[in-house]
């Protein structure tokens, strides 16, 4: 279906410029934008993925990952297909990287199906819009997450953060929480193996943090790529100034996916650069890997436990709204 896009302006010859992203693509007429489901017919873009998801499933909140948003609740999560980056260490390229020739991987949704279908399920706090990047099926999140809202449904966005500030506005008011991918911390690796660049990154982040949305960061550590100390120092720093020591963190083990096949991260590295967070941030992480650090929340007060998660399994033993049961200090988040 074509559905006609938000965020771009007509220019002269059929041309467009998309504004959604900070690419702010130039399409010819009968072409498509980096994303590749954004397509100029006749001068008037369009969202070739408008109601088109690639996956609809029931997920924990802890997988988007989220670990201080409703921690032990389910969560509808949807997928559509096209991304905005082309990161060649990319894990759902078979719906990211769509080729707009072949037939998308995709059926249709209509939104208020997904909301009704949210409302039914026991346990569930809203819906996540996740798997791919969000960002390139915007129309219909927007859509989706204002009915959810009105229908008293918390709003998940899962997302590489490589957007325009105007969009993200005026989505802001309709998302309750945010895991933003942060996939490196220099220019040249986001240039080289993503296509997009930082800083537009870490003005969402802000933008985010300013609008007081709950938001929580990923971090995925490649060997050799984004795991020198120095520039991990310098993240750090820089997420301690935007949101504090508060900042929640998750550090993720990268495994050969897509065009890179450099062999998966060691173990004793995440768990160096685990330790070396720890000092800076009070809420630190890991996932992709089988370990018995980095998976419960502790008080960083008292040093009491006050989530554990074994594998699918999380209990709140340590928690009362919000607030330490041992020493009563705050705990940012949703509990």
């Amino acid at each position: 279906m074509l559905y006609e896009a938000s965020y771009y302006r007509k220019l002269d010859k059929l041309q467009v410029e998309c504004t959604l992203c900070p690419h702010n693509c130039i399409i010819n007429n009968g072409k498509y934008g980096i994303c590749k489901v954004r397509k100029n017919e006749d001068g008037i873009l369009y969202s070739l993925n408008y109601e088109q998801l690639s996956a609809v499933h029931i997920d924990p909140v802890e997988k988007k990952p989220l670990y201080h948003f409703y921690p032990g609740k389910s969560i509808l999560s949807l997928g559509s297909i096209g991304c905005n980056l082309n990161c060649n260490f990319c894990q759902n390229s078979h719906i990211s990287q769509v080729n707009p020739k072949n037939e998308f991987p995709a059926d249709t949704h209509k939104s208020d199906l997904i909301i009704s279908e949210a409302k039914r399920i026991r346990n569930n706090i809203g819906i996540a819009y996740t798997y791919n990047e969000p960002i390139v099926w915007y129309e219909y999140m927007l859509e989706t997450a204002i009915k959810a809202k009105d229908s008293k449904l918390k709003n998940v966005v899962v997302s590489n953060g490589y957007i325009n500030p105007e969009p993200l506005s005026e989505l802001l008011p309709y998302i309750d929480a945010f895991n933003i991918d942060l996939k490196g911390f220099t220019d040249d690796f986001y240039k080289k193996q993503t296509n997009s660049g930082l800083q537009a990154v870490i003005d969402t982040i802000e933008m985010i943090v300013s609008a007081g949305k709950h938001l929580e960061i990923t971090y995925l550590i490649i060997p050799t790529l984004n795991d020198d100390i120095d520039n991990f120092k310098k993240m750090l720093k820089t997420l301690v100034r935007i949101s504090g020591r508060n900042t929640i963190l998750h550090l993720s083990r990268y495994f050969p996916a897509y065009k890179l096949n450099i062999p998966a991260t060691p173990k004793e590295t995440l768990l160096k650069l685990y330790h070396l967070a720890k000092q800076h941030l009070n809420y630190v992480y890991l996932g992709n890997i089988m370990s018995d650090t980095g998976n419960n929340t502790y008080c960083p007060n008292c040093g009491g436990i006050l989530i554990t998660r074994t594998l699918a399994i999380t209990g709140i033993s340590g928690l009362s709204e919000n607030k330490c049961m041992f020493c009563n200090h705050k705990i940012p988040g949703y509990f």
